[in-house]
């Protein structure tokens, strides 16, 4: 499948507010690797190829490990992920799922044990950031190419 429209250049102002947000999220105290973590995750959900083939590469060149970025989606299973990463990484899938999960009381309360609040509503947006990309990657036509 091909790119269906330039959407940079269509609206292009509507794309330079996701790239300030975009920014913003690489401000926060979040660490990196985690951030691309959870964007993995979420593209993992949404079936994103473009997405996965771009932050697993990003991932990588950070030096995250292919053992974890093969587990991402049974990280509540493994050993190799911290606590503070499995809950995110879980917070992700509930976010990326509202519909249908929600994000339960009991998950905020495990969430807040390793996040303050700013930090909470950090990872919520940064969820909720690659979740648009995800919408909008999909829908434009956008594909996972070989480098």
């Amino acid at each position: 499948m091909e790119q269906r429209v330039d959407y940079y250049n269509v609206a292009s102002e509507a794309l330079k507010i996701m790239m300030e947000m975009e920014k913003y999220t690489k401000t926060t105290g979040i660490d990196r690797k985690l951030r691309e973590l959870i964007k993995i995750r979420a593209s993992q959900i949404n079936g994103c190829a473009y997405c996965l083939n771009m932050h697993t590469a990003d991932a990588r060149k950070m030096g995250e490990t292919e053992q974890r970025l093969y587990c991402i989606s049974a990280s509540r299973e493994c050993t190799f992920y911290t606590d503070p990463e499995k809950v995110a990484l879980e917070l992700t899938e509930y976010v990326t799922l509202i519909p249908t999960k929600r994000v339960p009381d009991e998950l905020y309360q495990r969430v807040r044990e390793h996040y303050d609040e700013r930090q909470y509503v950090d990872l919520v947006l940064i969820i909720n950031q690659i979740n648009s990309w995800n919408r909008i990657s999909i829908a434009m036509g956008n594909t996972a190419t070989e480098k």
